[in-house]
């Protein structure tokens, strides 16, 4: 016999009780007579006592079925609840959502957009987890998470926001004094800034449109895990390195970095949403990534960071 309850049992037994038949009682759960019938006797076995004394007019509870019959309605009720108030969450967007993303791009694109989401769904709130590194999203009990790179194989589930290229970027003082790569393998006569949370972090690896591809391994004296940290190093002369574009932006801009090997492309040219593996979403998880698609894919994203209008 099993140690669980015979929660089933129990509940067929509370709305036969309710009810006083068992043909009402199928009737309502649309089951057969035969089913309820069982279930009853299943109940009544594994207590060792009856629960109905029946005739073929009447059906009436024992002093055990009556002792039983006020717990098993209350179970039922609360069953009921709990069910309804899960369906509810399902079919409405709320509670809670546990979210990693980047630092920059976070603080740069995401925080700005959360006080139209909370006025579009209220009962949602969000718990934004602003790292680099890149998390555990199963271990660390998150929901989903933002990611600006090239994937890894793994079983995430993966949707893509929308495009964000990375660049090989220096500053015209450091290509004034070290010479301008026209090629990637002379990138290792370079000093290369190093990003401590890229897939591959001590590569660099290029494309170019032919299929021609080369890999390279910086060096240098500067190793970040944040890239709005490598900025000051990267416009002051230090070294060349690899960031995201809207990292950058203000920066290209200004022309106070370039762009360089424009010919030639790094991977992980996306934001990509990631969640675990599993079953459908809950719908707060759903009404989250559908709306930072629909944002994140508008021209907001080519503005200027800082700018909110």
């Amino acid at each position: 016999m099993s140690n669980l309850p015979d929660l089933e049992g129990l509940a067929i037994f509370a709305r036969v009780a309710e009810l006083r038949s068992f043909a009402r009682t199928a009737a309502e759960l649309k089951m057969s007579k035969a089913t309820v019938s069982k279930a009853i006797s299943r109940v009544e076995a594994r207590l060792g006592a009856r629960l109905f004394n029946r005739t073929s007019r009447r059906l009436a509870l024992t002093d055990a079925g009556q002792q039983l019959a006020a717990r098993a309605q209350a179970m039922l009720a609360e069953g009921e609840a709990a069910e309804s108030e899960a369906l509810s969450q399902s079919l409405s967007p709320r509670g809670l959502v546990r979210v990693a993303v980047p630092m920059s791009f976070g603080v740069s694109f995401i925080a700005p957009l959360l006080p139209e989401f909370f006025r579009l769904y209220p009962d949602v709130s969000i718990d934004l987890h602003l790292s680099d590194a890149l998390v555990d999203l199963i271990g660390g009990g998150f929901d989903g998470a933002i990611r600006i790179a090239a994937l890894p194989d793994s079983s995430l589930l993966a949707r893509r926001l929308c495009p964000m290229q990375l660049h090989l970027l220096a500053s015209p003082a450091y290509l004034k004094a070290k010479g301008r790569p026209k090629h990637p393998s002379q990138l290792t006569e370079h000093v290369g800034l190093g990003y401590s949370y890229q897939l591959t972090q001590d590569t660099w690896r290029f494309q170019k449109a032919s299929g021609e591809v080369v890999a390279v391994r910086p060096s240098g004296p500067l190793r970040v895990n944040n890239g709005d940290a490598m900025l000051p190093s990267l416009i002051a002369g230090v070294g060349l390195g690899v960031l995201p574009e809207f990292i950058a932006r203000a920066a290209l801009a200004a022309k106070k970095l370039e762009i360089l090997l424009p010919d030639w492309t790094l991977p992980g040219g996306a934001v990509n949403w990631v969640t675990p593996p599993g079953g459908p979403k809950p719908k707060r998880v759903e009404a989250l990534a559908d709306f930072l698609a629909q944002r994140l894919a508008r021209p907001q994203t080519k503005r200027n960071r800082g700018e909110t209008k």
